[in-house]
């Protein structure tokens, strides 16, 4: 049996154990399966936005309003109604006949964005349309009151004085207007005598007007007697249409 010595088999030893170092050293590490790496994150796209003002935004018919707008992210403008497609901002004239609400539409890749403005336009009432110029025949004839009298008398009654009261006012608001008063009788009594009290009546009459203001530049008397009955008649009722103060335009 062969003794080794202790130095050698230190040495022996040594020499066994840095080859078994050596040798695992030497193999492969093995490689470890790492995931791919996520995909890039799209980012949103920006939304467009956009504002619209009219100025003035009240109007009258026929004038005009300017609109003006401005815009962000957006590739596509346009105003309706009337305006059409325009740049990303701007401003345009526009005269709207009646009362109009503009919108304006924004178009982007990040979507679609809208604004509006109104523009009230104020319509002129109709014209007022003038009264037609009064008929003063017709009015003469509406307004103004014969005055009636008593049998053989000339005096005013009361009635006959409301009569003249009513044919004064008419005549102060038409100060272009003349008169002449016709005195007027019923069919008894004599020709001549019923001329005379015809011109008493038709006196009595002017008087009364002149007293209320008319002037007696304005008025003619004249007396028909009973050559002119407005009733033909032979009655109380009759007569008394024929006994008057009777009114006629003069021209």
């Amino acid at each position: 049996m062969t003794v080794v010595s202790r130095p050698l088999y230190r040495a022996l030893l040594v020499a066994g154990l840095v080859a078994t170092i050596f040798t695992g050293g030497c193999k492969k590490k093995p490689i470890a399966n790492t995931p791919p790496p996520p995909p890039p994150v799209e980012q949103p796209k920006p939304q467009p936005s956009v504002t619209l003002s009219a100025n003035p935004s009240s109007i009258n018919r026929g004038e005009s309003s300017t609109l003006s707008w401005t815009s962000t992210n957006a590739t596509q403008l346009s105003i309706a109604p009337g305006v059409g497609t325009v740049n990303a901002e701007g401003s345009t004239t526009v005269t709207p006949s009646d009362s109009t609400t503009y919108t304006i539409t924004a178009n982007g890749p990040g979507g679609t964005a809208n604004a509006t403005a109104s523009v009230t336009v104020n319509v002129p009432p109709p014209p007022v349309q003038k009264a037609p110029e009064p008929d003063l025949n017709e009015l003469f004839m509406r307004e103004v009151r014969d005055a009636y009298f008593d049998f053989n008398k000339a005096d005013i009654r009361p009635d006959a004085r409301e009569a003249i009261t009513k044919t004064a006012d008419f005549l102060r608001n038409y100060p272009q207007i003349r008169v002449t008063i016709e005195g007027h009788c019923d069919e008894r009594g004599s020709t001549e005598y019923n001329l005379v009290l015809g011109d008493r009546r038709a006196s009595a009459v002017k008087q009364y007007l002149v007293s209320l203001g008319i002037s007696a530049d304005r008025i003619s008397t004249v007396s028909f007697g009973k050559e002119k009955p407005f009733c033909t008649e032979h009655n109380e009722t009759c007569w008394q249409q024929n006994r008057r103060g009777h009114f006629v335009r003069a021209q």
